[in-house]
């Protein structure tokens, strides 16, 4: 039964063609009576996208939107945060939190392109995706109305969803018709995985659960060498050869996940309040982040390095909550471009057993002088210098507690 408002015409649904979005299409045309546009992000998931466009149009739909994203998602997305050498709460790479801007801002374009008045996506009350789609659609488009079903429908098991797929001629595949040990979210930065078989934190995850990385206990006997080369900030080449964004990155993930690269188990807290267990594989933005700090720690100045360090925290923060298009992360992001302008240069890996250790860097302009640095006789530095510099900074300390006596 439609609703009496009538106040939505039209809606776009980010659409993966899975179970549950089909359910929603169908939900949101019989629950609003509207017409329904979907759009299927590329974003390198590694997925074959054109079923989700034969279901759609199986389910009456005329405005189809499959894009590749892939090339924007990793040039105006995945680079920027990693300039940043962004970590949440120490370990989290953000693989998802950075996608949902990107999808969010699409949905908004095609919005405005269909002259929908309504967005919609099949992110639950529970999680984050909520809050980063709507907080990105609500900056982009002030007056569009935003549908989730989670918060609206009483479909709230498994069991009640396949019933309303098989009352609708909603094809169930087999293997949804049970419990899934877990969720799955992929895109070409990470895969993460979390629930069900998960949400207990004291239960180690099976190891046939991944899909990018080996098991670090089988990866090669051999280490393997790796130079990440690049340019104000941005990773521009690998081995030599330059790359585009997408295609860079695609091929950090093939090198570090054959060498077990980039495995995280962790405990998060979310911005709704709770904390969730997480799992997560990142070879290739494991691989990029240390590479870019090996790089800045031989071309940044010292302070310069340290007030991103300082700074970085309060940035994945922004990115985890869904702040991308927020005018705080956009002043920090211009701080932290300015900061790129020196890192060009190239770090070289060593990969081994799950580990990726730093073992060079080098850069046309480096701020290392092998002059001042050596134990050997050296004509650049005095080190009768040192004496005063650190009486004067031990002034206050002598001050200090010469009161105290």
């Amino acid at each position: 039964m439609s609703k009496t408002t009538g106040d939505v015409r039209k809606v776009v649904l980010a659409y993966s063609g899975g179970l549950d979005t089909s359910i929603i299409l169908r939900w949101l045309q019989d629950t609003y009576g509207c017409e329904v546009v979907t759009f299927t992000a590329d974003i390198g998931q590694g997925e074959e996208l054109e079923p989700a466009r034969k279901k759609a149009e199986m389910m009456g739909i005329k405005e189809i939107y499959i894009d590749d994203l892939t090339e924007e998602f990793v040039r105006d997305f995945v680079f920027p945060m990693f300039r940043a050498n962004t970590l949440y709460e120490g370990t989290y790479l953000l693989g998802t939190s950075i996608a949902r801007p990107l999808i969010a801002k699409r949905l908004v374009e095609i919005a405005r392109e269909t002259g929908a008045d309504a967005i919609s996506h099949g992110a639950t009350g529970k999680g984050n995706d909520q809050v980063r789609f709507e907080l990105t659609a609500y900056a982009l488009k002030p007056d569009v109305k935003v549908i989730a079903p989670w918060r609206e429908w009483d479909l709230n098991s498994r069991a009640s969803l396949i019933a309303y797929a098989e009352a609708h001629q909603i094809p169930v595949p087999k293997d949804k018709r049970g419990e899934a040990p877990y969720s799955m979210d992929a895109n070409l930065l990470h895969i993460s995985y979390e629930g069900k078989a998960l949400e207990d934190p004291w239960v180690e995850p099976d190891d046939d659960m991944f899909r990018m990385t080996v098991n670090p206990e089988q990866a090669p006997d051999t280490p393997e060498y790796v130079e990440i080369e690049f340019e104000r900030g941005d990773a521009v080449a690998v081995n030599g050869e330059r790359l585009t964004p997408g295609a860079l990155l695609r091929r950090l993930n093939e090198i570090g996940g054959r060498h077990g690269v980039g495995r995280v188990d962790l405990v998060e807290n979310r911005f709704v309040g709770m904390k969730s267990r997480g799992v997560y594989e990142t070879p290739g933005g494991t691989l990029l982040l240390a590479a870019h700090r090996a790089v800045e720690s031989i071309t940044l100045d010292r302070e310069a390095l340290h007030l991103k360090d300082e700074v970085m925290p309060r940035y994945a923060k922004l990115i985890y909550n869904g702040f991308w298009f927020a005018p705080e992360r956009e002043a920090l992001q211009a701080l932290i471009d300015k900061t790129q302008e020196r890192v060009t240069g190239t770090a070289r890996l060593k990969l081994y057993k799950g580990s990726a250790m730093v073992v060079g860097r080098k850069a046309p302009v480096s701020l290392y002088s092998m002059e001042h640095v050596t134990f050997e006789e050296d004509a650049v530095y005095d080190q009768h210098d040192a004496e005063g510099f650190i009486k004067l900074n031990a002034l206050r300390l002598r001050l200090g507690n010469a009161t105290k006596g």
